[in-house]
C-alpha cells in the first residue's frame, strides 16, 4: 500500500493505515517520497539506535534563497553524528547541569494553576493554557524577558511547517522569516547576557566551556531555537492530544481522578497513544539490514514513531488508551543517541498541567468537537474548546 501523506482522512486518523503498513512489512519503501518507512516498533527502535544511521546535514539549495535555515540547522546538534554531535551534546548538556529543570518544578505548577484560574468556565484547552504555559515555560528555562514571549510561539510554529512532507511555498517563505527574526533576537538575547549574566540557560549556553572549547555564536543561536521549538512544540501537541484522548475515554478519567499516583503513567500514555511527533529520518552511511528489508547506503529510512507505538508487538492492546499503563516503551522522545536532552523537563510540564487540570475541573468536558491542524510529521490540535461546568 501507498501512503498518501496529504489524503485529509488520512491526517485525521493516520492509525488505521499505520497500521495496516506495519502489517504488510515492517520496513517497506515509499516510492512518493522515495524512502523507505520503518513502522513497526523493532524498526523504528533500531532506525533511531543504529550508529550506522545518522543525520548528516546538507544544506538546502539554492542558499541565498534557504540561507537563514541552513544556518540554524548545520549548527543544531539533532543534524549532525559525532564528532560534532558529541560535542554540541556536551556543551549543551553541561548548560543544563545547572538544575534548570528542577529548579522549574514549582514554576510550572504554579503557572499552571494561574492559567485555568483566569480562563473561566470555557476556554480554549490550546490557545489559553496549552500554549501559554510551555512558552512561559521554556522562556523561563532560557531567560526570555516576559515582554518578548509573545513572539516565541508564531516564530516557532512558522519554523516547524518546514519538516512537513511537502510543505507549501507559503509555508517556506514564512519559515525563512522566522528564520531571521528568531535567529536575530536569540542573537541579541545571548549578547545581552554575555554581558550581563543571570541564573538561565542562555546565560550558561554562552559561559559554557569544555577546556578552552565553547559554542560559537551561530551554535548557540541553534542550539537555543532547537530547544525553544522542541520545548513547547511538542509539549503544546502532547498535552492536547493526550487531554482529547483522555476526555474521550471518561473510564479512564475517572481511573485518574480516584488515583492521583497514576499522573506520570497517564502521561506516557498521551505521548504513546497519540504521538505529537509521527516522523524522524535517517539516512544509511552503509547497507543497514532492518527486519524485513536492508536500506541501501544514502538512502534515507524514516521511522514512524506513531506507528511504533501502536504496535501490538510491543504493546498489549496498543489502541486502548490506558492511564496505568506500564511498561510503556514508547519512541515518543526517540531513543539511541537522539533520545531527547528535554525529555525531564518535558515530562514535568505534562504532570503539572494534568494534575493541575484535574484540581482545577473535577466535570471537564469537551465543549465542542477540536479542530485539528491538517499536518502528519507534527500531529497537533488547533483549537480544543473545554468546559469546566457539569453537563
Amino acid at each position: 500500500m501507498e501512503l498518501d501523506f496529504s489524503d485529509p482522512d488520512f491526517l485525521r486518523d493516520p492509525y488505521p493505515a499505520l497500521g495496516r503498513l506495519r502489517e504488510q512489512a515492517p520496513v517497506s519503501w515509499h516510492a512518493p517520497t522515495g524512502r523507505w518507512l520503518a513502522a513497526s516498533h523493532a524498526a523504528a527502535n533500531a532506525v533511531l539506535r543504529d550508529r550506522r544511521l545518522g543525520r548528516f546535514w546538507r544544506d538546502r539549495e539554492p542558499a541565498e534563497i534557504y540561507g537563514p535555515f541552513n544556518l540554524l540547522h548545520r549548527n543544531q546538534m539533532m543534524e549532525n553524528e559525532p564528532p560534532a554531535h558529541t560535542r554540541l551534546r556536551s556543551l549543551v548538556a553541561k548548560a543544563f547541569a545547572r538544575g534548570h529543570v528542577e529548579r522549574l518544578r514549582p514554576a510550572v505548577a504554579a503557572e499552571a494553576a494561574a492559567l485555568l484560574a483566569a480562563a473561566g468556565p470555557q476556554f480554549d484547552l490550546i490557545a489559553d493554557y496549552a500554549e501559554p504555559l510551555a512558552v512561559t515555560v521554556i522562556a523561563e528555562l532560557l531567560g526570555v524577558p516576559a515582554p518578548d514571549r509573545h513572539r516565541l510561539r508564531p516564530w516557532s510554529a512558522a519554523l516547524v511547517r518546514m519538516y512537513e512532507v511537502s510543505p507549501t511555498a507559503e509555508a517556506e517563505a514564512a519559515a525563512l522569516t522566522a528564520c531571521r527574526e528568531f535567529a536575530a533576537y536569540l542573537g541579541d538575547l545571548a549578547a545581552r547576557r554575555r554581558a550581563e549574566p543571570r541564573d538561565d540557560l542562555v546565560s550558561h549556553l554562552v559561559a559554557v566551556r569544555d577546556g578552552t572549547d565553547r559554542l560559537s555564536g551561530d551554535e548557540l543561536v541553534a542550539s537555543a531555537i532547537l530547544l525553544l521549538n522542541a520545548g513547547h512544540e511538542a509539549s503544546v501537541n502532547a498535552l492536547g492530544g493526550g487531554v482529547v484522548a483522555l476526555l474521550r475515554h471518561p473510564a479512564q478519567l475517572a481511573r485518574l481522578r480516584a488515583d492521583r499516583t497514576l499522573i506520570p503513567t497517564a502521561a506516557e500514555e498521551m505521548i504513546r497513544y497519540d504521538a505529537p511527533l509521527h516522523l524522524f529520518v535517517r539516512t544509511a552511511a552503509a547497507d543497514v539490514p532492518l527486519p524485513g528489508a536492508t536500506v541501501p547506503a544514502g538512502a534515507e529510512v524514516a521511522a514512524l514513531l506513531g506507528a511504533a507505538n501502536r504496535d501490538p508487538a510491543a504493546f498489549a492492546d496498543p489502541d486502548t488508551f490506558d492511564v496505568g499503563r506500564d511498561p510503556n516503551p514508547h519512541l515518543g522522545f526517540g531513543a539511541g543517541l537522539h533520545f531527547c536532552l528535554g525529555a525531564p523537563l518535558a515530562r514535568i510540564e505534562l504532570q503539572a498541567a494534568l494534575a493541575a487540570l484535574l484540581d482545577h475541573a473535577p466535570d471537564l468536558a469537551l465543549a465542542a468537537d477540536p479542530v485539528r491542524r491538517p499536518t502528519f510529521v507534527l500531529r497537533a490540535f488547533t483549537t480544543i474548546p473545554v468546559t469546566t461546568r457539569p453537563a
